[in-house]
Parts: structure tokens; C-alpha cells; sequence
């Protein structure tokens, strides 16, 4: 099948997923390290499981899209739009699960075009999200992005013993600048 390039940045495109993407679920969810801030790390998947969410998510038309490094064309993360349609909110997730990629702007750049989807085409007023409070790096980019905290659930993931809350946060359409609408307009308008 390939990639698609749906929604394109200065270092990454958003993509449709493809079959590929099973080999890469696998070896990301499987490594603890990328699935423990994704609250994954309990589940053991295989190719086979892989493949069949992969099958579900593409016959229902899920908004899921492959994060691909514009360079090399190589997969290296996804994000997740779940929108309720009728009442514009969405819950929103990314997962970078390349490291070679983390901590070079690809994962901000990819949430993002993501929310640029979401808030301009999609139509959805409010997008959600939580993320566990070891996950500082995670946490900062989204408030840098225009994120607000609403609210804490506290305790909600015990690790190695210790206790973390969940932050949840939200963003709203009227808060957020587009980074590739309204420029895509603006070109298009010359």
C-alpha cells in the first residue's frame, strides 16, 4: 500500500497508516521505554495483533496516521485523533517510537500538523489529552504548543512503586495557530 503525504511539515508528514506499520508497532509498544509513558507496558503484542488493529483501524476509517521523517520517507512515530464529530472534542495521542528522532522536534512538529487536522478539518473545538507526570519532556511541549492543564488524576499509575498522577490537558480551536491551513490558504489565495 505506502504512505501518503496527507498533511506535510518541514520535517515530517502525516500519512494514512499502511500495513507496514505492524513491524513497527511491535518493536515500539514492546519496548518499555516508549510504551511506559503511553500507559502500554502491560500489553505484549504480536505481529499478528499488530496486523489485526492495523486491518480494524484502517476498515473504520480511525483517524491514525503514520508519522514519517520528510527526508527518508522512514516511519518513526503516530498519532491518534479520537473525535467525537457531533460534539467537536477529540482526545489526542502521539508516540514517537524512533529515538533516534526524540528530542529533535519531530514529535512537536507532528502534534502540530495533527491538531491542525483536527481543529481545520475535522472541525473539533476541544482536543484532550494526559500525560503521566514523570513525563516532563512530553508535559513542557504541550504547554509550549498552547496546551492548559484542567485537572490531575491523581495517583492514576503506580511504577517501580512510586505513585504519578495523569495531567490532563486540554487545547481549544481558539487558542491554536495554525501552522499549515492557514499558510496552505495564504499560497494558495496568490
Amino acid at each position: 500500500m505506502g504512505y501518503y503525504k496527507k498533511i506535510i511539515g518541514s520535517k515530517c508528514y502525516l500519512s494514512p497508516i499502511a500495513e507496514e506499520d505492524a513491524e513497527n508497532w511491535v518493536r515500539w509498544y514492546n519496548d518499555i521505554e516508549i510504551s511506559m509513558p503511553e500507559s502500554n507496558v502491560y500489553d505484549v503484542i504480536s505481529l499478528k495483533s499488530a496486523k489485526d488493529m492495523v486491518a480494524d483501524i484502517q476498515s473504520i476509517k480511525a483517524n491514525v496516521l503514520t508519522v514519517l521523517d520528510l527526508e527518508t520517507d522512514k516511519a518513526i512515530g503516530l498519532v491518534e485523533i479520537e473525535a467525537n464529530l457531533v460534539f467537536r472534542l477529540a482526545n489526542f495521542g502521539i508516540v514517537i517510537g524512533e529515538k533516534d528522532y526524540w528530542g529533535k522536534g519531530y514529535g512537536k512538529e507532528a502534534t502540530q500538523l495533527a491538531l491542525d487536522f483536527a481543529f481545520n478539518f475535522l472541525n473539533i473545538h476541544n482536543i484532550m489529552l494526559g500525560v503521566y507526570a514523570f513525563n516532563q519532556r512530553a508535559y513542557h511541549l504541550y504547554k509550549k504548543i498552547g496546551f492548559k492543564e484542567i485537572g490531575r488524576k491523581r495517583e492514576f499509575q503506580t511504577l517501580g512503586g512510586e505513585k504519578f498522577d495523569m495531567i490532563m490537558m486540554d487545547l481549544l480551536s481558539t487558542e491554536y495557530e495554525s501552522v499549515y491551513v492557514k499558510p496552505l490558504l495564504q499560497r494558495m489565495e496568490e
